[in-house]
Parts: C-alpha cells; sequence; structure tokens
C-alpha cells in the first residue's frame, strides 16, 4: 500500500451513520443496528464502539451489532458504509485517517462531508510521545536538543504511512525544527515491540496504548498531546506546557447521519454518552466525551483536514492521489 490512512487510537475517530428515510426516522430505530469498526477488535476505536453501541441499545430496546472489517487503516469500512442502504440501519466507526487526513494523502470512494453528515463529536484520546529507555532524555527540550546535535540519528516509530502517529511526529519535526527519521509499522502493536527493544527511539501513539508500559517504566514519557494533563498519567506534562502549543495532536470519535435521522441519533449518542458508566468505562480508556451539536463537529472536521493537509504538503510527504 502506498501512503494510506491508519488509526490510533488513531490521532482521532469519527462515527458515522447512513441515512434512513424521512418515514423511518420518526420510529428509529425500529430493528437491530449494524455498527461497522474498521479496525480488529481490541484497540481504542472498538472498545469506544462496543462501550457506546450497548448503552445505546439498552436505551432503545434494539440490538446494535459490532461488525469489524479492518483494512486500509480504515477506509474500506468506511467506504462499506457510504455504499449500504440509506436506512440508517448500518452505521460505522472511522478514524481521522479515514476521515480527515485521508482526503490529502489518496483518492477515496467517498467524500466525508458529502456522503457522510456529522452527528457529534463523542470523544478524543491524547496521544503521547514517549521514548525508549536509552534514550538520555527527561523532557521534549532534551529530547529536541539531542536531535539537533544528531540530525538524521534518531528515529520516530509510526503505526504506518499516512497514519496521525506517521503525522504527529511530522509535525513535531517541522516546529521544533529538527531531523528525525520515520519508521512506519504495521500497526502499533509492532511499532511499541520495536520502541521497547531499542531498534526505534520515540514515537507518539494513543495514550491507551502506551500507558501500560509507561508505567512499567518500560518506556520514558515526555508529554501528551491534550490541552489539559491526561488523569490517567497526571505526571506527564501537556505539550503546551513544555512550550509547543502546535503540537495538540488527540485522537476523535464522532458519531453522523444525513440529515433526516440526524435528530434522533444524536438524542440517542449524547444520551447514552451522558450515562456515568459509560463515562467511567471511556475515561479508563484516557477518551473525554464531549457531545458537541452536529454543525460544531462538521467545522471540527473541515479543521483537522485543512490542518493535516497542511501537515502533509509542508513535510514533503508522498501521496497517492
Amino acid at each position: 500500500m502506498t501512503v494510506s490512512r491508519r488509526l490510533l487510537v488513531e490521532l482521532f475517530l469519527g462515527l458515522f451513520l447512513l441515512l434512513p428515510s424521512l418515514a423511518s426516522a420518526q420510529n428509529f430505530p425500529a430493528k437491530p443496528i449494524k455498527l461497522i469498526v474498521p479496525f480488529p477488535a481490541g484497540g481504542p476505536n472498538d472498545i469506544i464502539a462496543r462501550v457506546i453501541g450497548q448503552r445505546m441499545s439498552e436505551l432503545s430496546g434494539q440490538p446494535v451489532v459490532i461488525d469489524n472489517r479492518g483494512g486500509q487503516g480504515g477506509v474500506l469500512g468506511t467506504d462499506a458504509v457510504s455504499k449500504v442502504a440509506p436506512d440508517g440501519y448500518t452505521i460505522a466507526i472511522s478514524s481521522a485517517g479515514a476521515l480527515a487526513i485521508g482526503p490529502s494523502m489518496e483518492k477515496v470512494a467517498y467524500d466525508t462531508l458529502t456522503d457522510l453528515t456529522p452527528v457529534t463529536l463523542v470523544a478524543t484520546v491524547p496521544e503521547m510521545l514517549v521514548v525508549a529507555t536509552n534514550v538520555p532524555v527527561k523532557d521534549i527540550g532534551e529530547l529536541i536538543a539531542l536531535a539537533k546535535a544528531q540530525p538524521g540519528k534518531l528515529n520516530f516509530a509510526s503505526s504506518g504511512p499516512g497514519s496521525l502517529p506517521h503525522l504527529a511526529g511530522e509535525l513535531f519535526k517541522l516546529t521544533a525544527k529538527i531531523d528525525i527519521v520515520h519508521v512506519p509499522y504495521r500497526g502499533a502493536a509492532p511499532a511499541v515491540n520495536d520502541l521497547l527493544g531499542q531498534q526505534v527511539q520515540m514515537t507518539f501513539l494513543d495514550l491507551p496504548v502506551l500507558l501500560p508500559q509507561v508505567k512499567a517504566g518500560a518506556l520514558r514519557p515526555i508529554a501528551v498531546g491534550s490541552a489539559e494533563r491526561a488523569p490517567t498519567a497526571p505526571e506527564v506534562p501537556t505539550t503546551a506546557e513544555a512550550g509547543f502549543p502546535q503540537l495538540r495532536i488527540e485522537n476523535w470519535y464522532g458519531m453522523g447521519t444525513p440529515k433526516e435521522i440526524i435528530a434522533a441519533l444524536h438524542g440517542l449518542a449524547t444520551k447514552a454518552m451522558a450515562d456515568p458508566a459509560v463515562k467511567e468505562k471511556l475515561a479508563a480508556q484516557g477518551a473525554t466525551l464531549i457531545g458537541d451539536e452536529p454543525e460544531h463537529f462538521r467545522s471540527f472536521i473541515a479543521d483537522e483536514t485543512k490542518k493535516w493537509a497542511k501537515v502533509i504538503k509542508d513535510a514533503g510527504i508522498e501521496t497517492a492521489k
């Protein structure tokens, strides 16, 4: 695969639902809903889908059936949803890569803001910058100084070309004016394994992916890309605190559908998100629940698309378009 999109727990994820007819919207949902997760089971994307989906099922009285369809960094599953019957009963969890990064990287068969209408931004999950324990730095300033002293010698791992961790590393390079080398992997797990083996020096990945190794002392945390410190890692400073507010990097999860069913799905989703048990489960994954209005989420996606398109252009990343 040439440059493609992969996720986080990819810096940012979106849940998109296809349009039901206006008549069926009045009694929606009247039958089981299929929720496509375009990533393998067990990742942050899948976990959030299952927690939210279970509560939506309890509230609506209809089953929400999870369907994992991994491939091409979330693109294949998202594309599948864009082609189903427009009745609102097939929905999907998708990534920032498939929704906001991919349009600048490669040709896809769907238009995020035309074929899928945003409903609400569900949650954000911060990316964490960590280094291998043999890298002699304790903070971002020391890491930049080391990189400048050894241009082209330090490597950063990612979960794949065009993934959010890849673009996070490229944004770090541009912002800090350093020369570090991208080493892409086929997913987060092998990237973490080589980081533990000290074959690469650093990475940006979803906080839940890295937290167990950080807590065990096997990786050294440098910063998190959220606006505030993560409750699950309060000792780790934010990138803004470290002097780099431009490195605000988070995965996001959102919900969308065509306009006929927006009100029903927005109400169902935000009610599920307001449940204390849902908040507790997702907080344990490092996720901050949002629940904004459709137009705000649409603007957010458009802004994210522009942001990462600029990084792709400025970093000179090869694309397949």
